[in-house]
């Protein structure tokens, strides 16, 4: 009787392979585990198991597995049912969803190598040029991959001279199959065996009298091993010797001293023994504790609204030793790498290294190793702290998901697929396990608190501070009224440098926020009003004057800046606009004796970017901080008294029916930065238009307001929280091509869905990396059934897709996109 397995390859397929296997493997192998399998002529992938069944498939033969790659499952039963629902709900396929889900270390990928045929001499004379530069590299050179050969031939595609070689018979291919983790192996000594007895030792050291630089590392060895029972490590007793490692490597010669290794994970908690206590609750706090608790005896996620600075961390931390003591797991999401820094050390300050952290800046092999961690239950990931991807871990058993700052856009995934949006795949995830759910914000999204308030959701508030703080006093200045009277230093107000240098003077720190990184968005020639635009995408590129130079932000395009107009060839080359770079440098023109640090994406890139700036300016070796909305998320500054958001205008008119929500929870969070400790902090808002109604809702703090009107508005014209949106974004290098294209693919979604679609329409930039976009929205009334609006538009896709000259433009669903 023939047995068989379905599997998902992480390649976005429609559906699940079928592959033969042996009845001994169909009795070894179970859905979660990986093997290695052949896909298409040659490739092989890694395929995750999800079902062994006896039907063999009826449309083609099934090929056997290659290999099996683990001994037990690598995912849980419970994560592919999340899977499923997130390729399901965000259309896209299952495949896509596991490429993006686990590290790339578990999905081992074949490479083709090319060796040459040794039983087979050819004729120089009669290979092509291409043909006999492969020949004479592999006379150098036994194996090559297909991207050197690339390189040795100066063209993309090589395909063609290696079918010629191979029908010559002058090379063979060969797949191999690379594993890409290795466990991390620390090399640790001790003395040999020969010398461990005490008399040994003795002769060993008269032996040692004319080497001592030999002989102190004998001795040192030995104080190491009396005064420590841990294994010593070479680099130490290389360090504690005073010595070098080639003359440890002579001792080793010698058998005198001996190496062994010891696999060790590369992210370590440094513990510095005893954990602190649980700081103790306040009334406000206890009241929001139990109105949680009574929305998680209801099973309903629950929104913890509390304003910036009420204690919300404290509340978490409670919920979360709750579920430790019941011996489940917990997730801990937060929307923004820079938080997570900030937040580790706090929470490890209270559980130790039961705290794991999962996020895209740590290494392919720490990931494997927090993945395995949590995989096995082990206590040392009992809570697992990270952005978005931490959702994906493999958990035994949840018992509490707690996402933070829910209302933060970097929690949707853009590209690639899946494009999810981390909090709403959460809650399913905890309802799966059964878990408790907690959403907390200062300034909750429209939708959760809609859902809070129509019942779908449990509630709780904090509306005071922690301490009984003030919330910060926020002014507005019209700088349209100061630029009219030439009364503005740069870009800054009268008013924001006397508050700035009160601030520095009493001893506190400033933070600016300028939501556009670089020195200036636009460099333009003030003679013929030419501006150098990027090639590949429709947007002028930005000036970084640190590194001199024009920058797409899209494509990462960049040029020397020009010396002359490259349009009319005059030098009058002026700037328009600022970003942090600009105020950062205005600022050392007029604080020449202050410190000033920038956090935006030029200056985070490294594994520890956000550490380094954040801990400086936490140990107020910083002064002024200037930064984009990095600066927003939660982080929490004790000493910061001023916080001064240069523009606010650029975010109020950006193109978006969520924009003005954006804009009041951008405002209130940098807002929330200022006197979070005894004193009442100072916001200044600068902005062309300070009488706009969002401007005056974040000076009063009033939330609800704010929520009101954005309601009302959404009603009127059919957005969410009242109706579901689903984005189709049409993409192709042809202009004409994509122009019929979503012309054809949109009169079929208004056949099926009349007035609820609107476009095909170009966004504000039209062209990213030389393909053109275009846009069509379809919006889903609350009575209708989302599952049967999703299988409408696949239905038309299929018959989109089988117009040839419409096959090559690419298709992009984004479910409730933001």
């Amino acid at each position: 009787m023939p047995y068989f397995i379905n599997v998902i390859l992480p390649i976005p397929l429609e559906k699940l392979f079928t592959y033969s296997i042996s009845e001994a493997e169909a009795g070894f192998l179970q859905p979660g585990m990986r093997v290695a399998v052949p896909f298409g002529k040659s490739k092989i992938y890694t395929a995750l198991v999800h079902e062994v069944h006896q039907k063999p498939p009826v449309i083609y033969e099934a090929k056997e597995i290659h290999q099996i790659l683990d001994e037990t499952p690598l995912v849980t039963v419970m994560q592919l049912k999340h899977w499923f629902w997130i390729a399901d709900y965000y259309m896209c396929s299952v495949g896509e969803v596991f490429r993006s889900a686990v590290p790339n270390a578990f999905l081992l990928e074949s490479e083709t190598l090319i060796l040459r045929n040794k039983n087979f001499q050819p004729d120089e004379n009669e290979l092509l040029d291409d043909e006999f530069l492969v020949f004479e590299a592999l006379e150098h050179q036994s194996i090559l991959r297909v991207q050197e050969i690339s390189a040795i031939l100066g063209k993309k595609n090589v395909l063609p001279v290696l079918n010629r070689l191979l029908d010559k018979n002058i090379i063979i291919l060969k797949e191999e199959v690379y594993e890409q983790y290795k466990p991390k192996m620390v090399r640790y000594v001790r003395m040999g065996n020969a010398y461990k007895s005490e008399e040994k030792l003795e002769e060993l050291l008269n032996t040692l009298t004319r080497a001592p630089k030999q002989s102190q590392v004998v001795l040192t060895l030995f104080q190491l091993q009396a005064s420590s029972k841990k294994p010593i490590k070479v680099s130490d007793l290389e360090v504690a010797s005073k010595s070098s490692s080639a003359i440890i490597k002579t001792l080793m010669d010698k058998a005198v001293l001996e190496e062994y290794f010891i696999q060790t994970d590369r992210v370590v908690y440094q513990d510095d023994g005893a954990n602190e206590s649980l700081k103790s609750l306040n009334e406000y706090q206890l009241a929001a504790l139990k109105d949680i608790k009574l929305g998680f005896e209801k099973n309903l996620p629950t929104l913890l609204h509390g304003v910036t600075s009420s204690g919300k961390t404290e509340v978490y931390v409670k919920l979360i030793e709750e579920c430790i003591r019941s011996n489940k797991q917990a997730l801990y999401l937060l929307p923004e790498i820079a938080l997570t820094t900030q937040l580790i050390s706090r929470l490890q300050e209270y559980f130790g290294e039961k705290v794991a952290v999962y996020h895209s800046k740590y290494s392919v092999q720490e990931r494997v190793e927090v993945w395995n961690n949590v995989l096995a239950n082990k206590a040392k990931a009992q809570i697992v702290i990270g952005a978005r991807s931490a959702l994906f871990m493999p958990f035994a058993d949840l018992g509490l998901v707690i996402v933070d700052e829910e209302h933060e856009s970097s929690f949707k995934q853009y590209d690639p697929a899946p494009r999810y949006h981390a909090r709403d795949a959460a809650i399913v995830l905890g309802k799966l396990h059964k878990a408790k759910i907690l959403l907390g914000s200062a300034t909750p999204s429209v939708e959760s608190y809609y859902n809070a308030q129509t019942g779908k959701y449990g509630y709780a508030s904090i509306l005071r501070r922690f301490g009984d703080v003030q919330m910060p006093d926020v002014e507005l200045v019209d700088i349209k009224e100061l630029t009219r009277k030439k009364r503005m230093k740069g870009h800054f107000s009268e008013r924001l440098l006397e508050e700035i240098t009160e601030t520095l003077e009493s001893g506190a720190q400033v933070i600016l926020f300028q939501n556009r990184r670089g020195y200036a968005p636009i460099m333009e020639c003030t003679t013929c009003g030419h501006s150098p635009q990027c090639p590949n995408c429709d947007v002028s590129l930005t000036y970084h004057q640190h590194k001199k130079q024009l920058r797409c932000h899209y494509c990462s395009y960049n040029i020397a800046v020009p010396l002359a107009c490259e349009a009319c060839g005059s030098s009058t080359l002026d700037t328009k606009g600022f970003g942090t770079e600009q105020v950062e440098q205005e600022l050392q023109t007029l604080f020449p004796e202050v410190k000033i640090g920038r956090m935006d994406l030029d200056t985070t890139r490294g594994k520890y970017g956000y550490e380094k700036i954040i801990t400086a300016f936490e140990q107020q070796e910083i002064d002024i901080l200037v930064g984009t909305q990095m600066l927003t998320k939660g982080l929490d500054f004790r000493n910061v008294n001023l916080v001064g958001i240069m523009n606010a205008d650029t975010l109020l008119n950006f193109p978006d029916f969520r924009a003005h929500e954006r804009s009041y929870q951008l405002l209130t969070q940098v807002s929330g930065r200022a006197g979070r400790t005894k004193k009442r902090g100072k916001v200044i808002i600068q902005s062309y238009n300070p009488y706009h109604q969002i401007l005056k809702q974040v000076s009063t703090g009033d939330y609800e307001g704010m929520f009101k009107e954005q309601l009302y508005e959404r009603q009127q014209y059919k957005y969410p929280p009242i109706n579901r949106i689903i984005k189709v974004t049409f993409k192709h290098k042809d202009y004409n091509k994509l122009n019929e294209a979503a012309e054809w693919f949109t009169q079929g979604l208004r056949n099926a869905f009349g007035i609820h679609v609107l476009g095909p329409e170009f966004p504000p930039v039209s062209r990213i990396r030389n393909q053109y976009l275009k846009h069509v929205l379809i919006k889903i009334p609350n009575g209708q059934a989302l599952g049967k609006t999703k299988n409408s538009i696949k239905r038309i896709e299929k018959s989109f897709n089988a117009i040839s000259q419409y096959a090559s433009v690419r298709v992009i669903y984004n479910v409730d996109y933001i």
